[in-house]
């Protein structure tokens, strides 16, 4: 731009959901995960940010965890959540705790799964499976795991 002239510049913003790109686990998989593995990664478990009410968008996985729950009567599981590391660990393990906590209440209150196969755990980000310092990292990261116990 030369002197006198003038210049514009114009930025449009698009609003779009955010796309999800992790897959959703079946009953079957998640058995055959934690028959290989001795755990299971899921990220079809949601919360809003910084909150602790499992969002309804998340009963198709609780659904699929009740099935393999159903299925392997002697089956007990960790059920271990996970934060990004936005925030403190502290705060984030807290927040971490009462996510797992909620995810068994569901489990139990609306699933009948008794509360003595499930034992809540809150990590915080002590283990990450990506960087933190994306939103994709980040996206990964927030997660809920099922651990054989």
């Amino acid at each position: 731009i030369e002197k006198g002239q003038t210049a514009v510049q114009v930025d449009i913003i698009e609003s779009k959901p955010m796309q999800e790109k992790m897959v959703a686990v079946d009953a079957s998989e998640m058995e055959k995960q934690i028959a290989s593995m001795g755990k299971v990664v899921l990220y079809g478990i949601l919360f809003d940010f910084n909150k602790t009410d499992v969002k309804p968008e998340s009963e198709a996985a609780l659904v699929e965890i009740a099935k393999l729950l159903a299925n392997r009567t002697t089956l007990n599981v960790l059920v271990v959540g996970h934060t990004d590391a936005v925030g403190s660990f502290e705060s984030n393990r807290a927040l971490s705790q009462r996510r797992a906590d909620a995810i068994v209440a569901t489990l139990v209150s609306r699933h009948n799964i008794a509360a003595s196969r499930l034992f809540p755990v809150g990590v915080s980000f002590a283990s990450p499976v990506a960087t933190n310092a994306t939103e994709e990292g980040r996206a990964k990261n927030r997660r809920v795991e099922l651990i054989r116990r």
